[in-house]
C-alpha cells in the first residue's frame, strides 16, 4: 500500500532514510542528566503533568494553557534557564505522511510522540504500518488544532512541513512560543534562509524578525530534490529553532507585529513612507523624528528600509509609534 502524493496538500514524501534519521537526530535529547547547555531553554512553569490520548483521535479534554512571561525587554535570569530538571518528553510531529520520520521517532525512548496528519489516506497507512501510533495519531488540520487541549504543558515540534503552509505553521508556533521550546522542521530552502537571515539582506523579512525575537535559529543542512517523491522543483533545508531566554520585547507585542508587517509590506520604501498607514497624520512623522524609545535615537531610522532593522530596532520603533498614536 502506497500513499498518493496530493498537490493540494503540498505533499512531497521524503524517501531518503539517511536524511530522515539525520532530521530526527537533530531534535535534542530529553535526558535531564545531560550537561549539554545547548538544549532548549524552558520557563519555570514548564514542569506540569502530561496529558493522555486515546483511540484514533486524540482526546479533546480541556486543559488550561500555561502562563506566559511578561515584563520589559529582558531575558530570563540564570536560575530560570539552562537544562530542565525533568524530562520534556512530549513531541508533536506535523504531517508524518508515510512515516519516514515517524519510524525513527518511535525508536527514541526519550520522547512521547504524538502526530497530526490531515490526509486520511496517510492516516490509514500510518496506522497499518506503525502500530505504535495507535492512540497517538490525530487526523486534523494542524493550523486549526487547539494545541492547549492536547498538550497541557510544553512540547516540541518536528516535521517535514508542507511547502504551501510552512509560514502559517511558524506563525502558529509563535502563538505558542512559551510552550514550544524547540522546533525542527524541513521547509523550502528559500524559507529556511529567510528565517535564519540577519538584518541587511534582501532575504531578511517578516518571519526573520518575528521568529528571531523569540528563538535562536540554526540552518542545519540542505536537502536536494532527489530525496523526495515526487521530487519538488526546489531544494529543501532543515532548520532548528530553540527558544531563547527573552521574556518580553519591552513593547506592545501586537503593535510590534503590526509595525514589522507594515514595514515589510512595502520593503522597497523607506520606513518614513512604508509606515504611513500606521500614523494618524503627516505631523506624526515629524514627531517620530524627535522621539526616543528605550534610549535608542530614531533620528535616522526612518530613512532606512525595513531589512536594515534588528529585532531591538523594531521594538524601539514600536515604542516610538505607540507614544504618538492613540
Amino acid at each position: 500500500m502506497e500513499v498518493r502524493a496530493k498537490k493540494a496538500l503540498g505533499q512531497h514524501f521524503l524517501t531518503d532514510q539517511s536524511i530522515a534519521r539525520r532530521i530526527v537526530d537533530t531534535l535534542s535529547s530529553a535526558d535531564p542528566l545531560s550537561e549539554d547547555r545547548s538544549r532548549p531553554w524552558l520557563p519555570l512553569w514548564a514542569s506540569v503533568p502530561r496529558g493522555t490520548t486515546g483511540g484514533r483521535v486524540v482526546s479533546m479534554k480541556r486543559e488550561g494553557p500555561a502562563p506566559s512571561g511578561v515584563g520589559g525587554m529582558s531575558v530570563a535570569k540564570s536560575s530560570e534557564s539552562g537544562p530542565a530538571d525533568y524530562r520534556l518528553r512530549d513531541v508533536l510531529e506535523i504531517g508524518p505522511g508515510m512515516g519516514v520520520l515517524t519510524q525513527y521517532l518511535l525508536e527514541r525512548d526519550d520522547i512521547d510522540l504524538k502526530a497530526v496528519e490531515l490526509d486520511g489516506e496517510s492516516v490509514d497507512y500510518l496506522l497499518t504500518h506503525f502500530p505504535g501510533l495507535q492512540g497517538r495519531l490525530l487526523q486534523a488540520d494542524f493550523l486549526r488544532l487547539p494545541l492547549e487541549r492536547i498538550f497541557p504543558g510544553p512540547f516540541r515540534v518536528i516535521g517535514n512541513f508542507p511547502y504551501n503552509i510552512s509560514s502559517q505553521i511558524f506563525f502558529k508556533i509563535l502563538d505558542h512560543k512559551d510552550r514550544i521550546p524547540e522546533v525542527v522542521g524541513m521547509v523550502q530552502k528559500e524559507v529556511a534562509e529567510r528565517i535564519a537571515e540577519k538584518p541587511g539582506s534582501k532575504t531578511y523579512g517578516i518571519l526573520s524578525v518575528l521568529l528571531q525575537a523569540w528563538y535562536d535559529i540554526e540552518y542545519c543542512f540542505t536537502v536536494g530534490s532527489g530525496a523526495f517523491s515526487p521530487p519538488p522543483k526546489v531544494q529543501s533545508a532543515v532548520i532548528r529553532l530553540t527558544r531563547n531566554s527573552r521574556t518580553s520585547l519591552g513593547c506592545d507585542e501586537k503593535l510590534f507585529k503590526q509595525v514589522v508587517k507594515t514595514a515589510f509590506n512595502q520593503r522597497r520604501k523607506t520606513l518614513r513612507n512604508a509606515l504611513k498607514p500606521l500614523l494618524p497624520d503627516s505631523q506624526a512623522l515629524t514627531q517620530l523624528d524627535l522621539v526616543k524609545s528605550n534610549q535608542v535615537k530614531l533620528d535616522n531610522m526612518l530613512e532606512l528600509r525595513a531589512e536594515r532593522l534588528s529585532v531591538e530596532d523594531f521594538a524601539a520603533l514600536t515604542n516610538a509609534i505607540g507614544q504618538i498614536t492613540p
